[in-house]
C-alpha cells in the first residue's frame, strides 16, 4: 500500500476457502491480530466480496464529493458572472434612458425653436412643402431587478 499513492492503508490478502483461514485461526489464534498490525486483512470469498462492494461505494461518494465540489466552484463563478452582466444590463438600460432623454429634448427643441420659424416659410409663399413632424419617444427602457422572475414565453407548436 505504500507503492501507490492515494491508496488505503492495508493490503489484502486473499484466502480462497473459508475452511483454509479457519484451519489457520486454530493453528495461530494470533494470526488475525499479527496480520492486523502488519496492514493486512485476510479476506475469504465472502469477505473480499463484501470488501470490494465497500470500495466502490467509497469511490462512488468519493466522485459525488469531488463533483459537489465542482458544482459549488461552478455556481460561485456564475453568479459572479450574472452579477457582472447585470451591471452591464443596468448600465444599458440608463444609456437608452438617457438617449431618450436627449433625443426627446432635442425634438422638442426642434419643434419649439426651429421648426415654428421654418413653417413661417409657408407662409410667406416661400414653399408649399409641409415640414413633418417630428415625434417624442415615450417608452424607457425597463430596469432589470435582481429579484425579478420572468415567465419564458410560451411557444405554440
Amino acid at each position: 500500500w505504500r507503492s501507490l499513492e492515494g491508496s488505503p492503508e492495508f493490503v489484502v490478502l486473499f484466502v480462497p476457502a473459508e475452511s483454509f483461514l479457519s484451519a489457520a485461526l486454530t493453528a495461530d489464534r494470533d494470526l488475525l491480530d499479527f496480520a492486523s498490525g502488519k496492514h493486512v486483512v485476510l479476506a475469504t470469498p465472502t469477505t473480499l466480496i463484501a470488501l470490494l462492494r465497500t470500495v466502490a461505494h467509497g469511490w462512488r461518494q468519493e466522485a459525488l464529493a469531488d463533483r459537489a465540489e465542482e458544482i459549488h466552484q461552478l455556481g460561485r463563478e456564475l453568479h459572479e458572472r450574472l452579477t457582472t452582466l447585470t451591471a452591464h444590463v443596468d448600465n444599458v438600460g440608463r444609456s437608452l434612458n438617457a438617449a431618450v432623454g436627449h433625443y426627446n429634448a432635442a425634438v422638442g427643441s426642434l419643434e419649439s425653436r426651429v421648426l415654428v420659424s421654418a413653417r413661417r416659410f409657408a407662409d410667406l409663399g416661400v414653399t408649399d412643402d409641409e415640414l413633418p413632424a417630428t415625434r417624442p419617444v415615450v417608452v424607457l427602457a425597463r430596469r432589470a431587478a435582481p429579484d425579478a422572475h420572468v415567465e419564458p414565453p410560451s411557444v405554440a407548436l
